[in-house]
C-alpha cells in the first residue's frame, strides 16, 4: 500500500499532519523530502471548500432554509 502525506519533524520524531491508515506495529519505508516554507500549501478555508462544491440552489436559500431542509417533515405534520 502507498500513502503520501506531509509531516513535521519535532526534533525527535516525524509527526504526520493527518492520521495514518496503519495498524500499530506496521513496518513502513520512509523517503524524506524537505518542503521549503514557501512550498507549504496554506490550509483550505471553509469558504474555499464551499465554493469548490459549486452548489446550485434557489436564490432565497438563506431566507427559507428551514422550508428547504424540512419541507417534507413540515408538510407531514400539517
Amino acid at each position: 500500500m502507498f500513502q503520501e502525506l506531509e509531516a513535521v519533524f519535532d526534533g525527535t520524531a516525524l509527526q504526520p499532519e493527518v492520521p495514518l491508515n496503519l495498524a500499530a506495529g506496521t513496518r513502513v519505508r520512509i523517503v524524506v523530502e524537505s518542503i521549503l516554507p514557501n512550498e507549504v500549501k496554506p490550509p483550505k478555508t471553509f469558504l474555499k471548500t464551499a465554493q469548490s462544491l459549486k452548489l446550485r440552489g434557489e436564490p432565497d436559500w438563506s431566507e427559507k432554509i428551514d422550508q428547504y431542509l424540512y419541507a417534507a417533515t413540515l408538510s407531514d405534520n400539517d
